[in-house]
């Protein structure tokens, strides 16, 4: 079993128990952590899954009845339950069952009358969806969303929380190509430390279907008290084969000089057989992290 934090995120106050005599110790630990992190130390127990993927919906809705599903994210390569690297779509998803899961959650997005953006997070094994949580906001990576629907979800999230309808219909999400996002970190690639200083030098990539959301500039100093992700690309392409060749061209031509970062992380993922199969689950790059030290 898993024991999570109620009041929990970002993969805080999570301990998993093998075994019976796990349980005692996994229930202490978690609840010292979620106490610590967050204030609260109540605690929940769910089924252990052994190797799933990620996967979670985004859903747009104003409130009034009016919602809309914009597909899936695979949030699968993970370090400390933290994303590195986002896709959409899902190589793991059948067309029937992604279109079951977004019209389960729209159906339920609408029953809540919930209003806003808003992301549905599953974890997916053996064609099973599992609920994990709602995140009842935008996420760090709705950019992959938004390339492959045109959809601009900061402008539409505006507009219903200003009391206009939504003038969007499930009929109007039309999906385009597949997009990949890279959190680009200052950390060292290799033992994960935080590198902190000076970007001495920094040139973004760009070109057709390239983006890069950051507030870094050559001569901005990267403070250490704060999240360690300074950068993300973005890349969108007709295919996952173009999409990919597209991110390891924009790899390359970024640079952040005077920190380390993660950027060459997201190289060697490109490297890999199973990631370029899109064969990977939410244990993945941990094991490939370790496997190349």
């Amino acid at each position: 079993m898993i024991i999570k934090a109620s009041a929990g995120g970002g993969g805080r106050g999570m301990k998993v128990a093998e075994t019976e005599k796990d349980i005692s110790e996994a229930y202490s630990s978690a609840r010292a952590e979620s106490q610590m992190a967050f204030g609260d130390n109540a605690v929940y127990i769910e089924k252990y899954l052994g190797t799933p993927r990620h996967i979670e919906i985004q859903v747009l809705a104003d409130g009034q009845g009016n919602v809309v599903h914009l597909g899936e994210r695979d949030c699968s390569l993970q370090r400390r339950h933290q994303k590195a690297l986002e896709e959409t779509p899902s190589p793991a998803l059948k067309d029937e069952l992604r279109e079951e899961i977004g019209k389960t959650v729209a159906d339920a997005i609408r029953e809540m009358g919930y209003e806003g953006v808003g992301t549905i997070e599953f974890l997916f094994e053996n064609d099973q969806f599992y609920f994990i949580e709602m995140n009842t906001r935008l996420q760090v990576e709705h950019p992959v969303t938004e390339m492959v629907t045109g959809i601009d979800l900061v402008r539409e999230q505006i507009k219903v929380a200003a009391g206009h309808k939504l003038d969007l219909t499930q009929e109007d999400i039309k999906f385009s190509g597949h997009s990949i996002e890279c959190r680009i970190t200052a950390e060292d690639p290799d033992t994960f430390a935080a590198s902190p200083g000076p970007v001495l030098d920094f040139h973004a990539p760009g070109g057709l279907g390239v983006r890069v959301d950051s507030a870094l500039y050559a001569g901005y100093n990267v403070p250490p008290y704060y999240d360690s992700l300074i950068a993300k690309l973005i890349v969108h392409g007709s295919n996952r084969e173009e999409c990919m060749a597209r991110l390891k061209r924009a790899l390359e031509e970024f640079v952040v000089g005077g920190i380390k970062t993660t950027l060459p992380l997201h190289q060697a993922l490109l490297e890999n057989e199973d990631f370029l199969a899109g064969d990977y689950n939410i244990h993945w790059l941990e094991k490939f992290i370790e496997g190349k030290r």
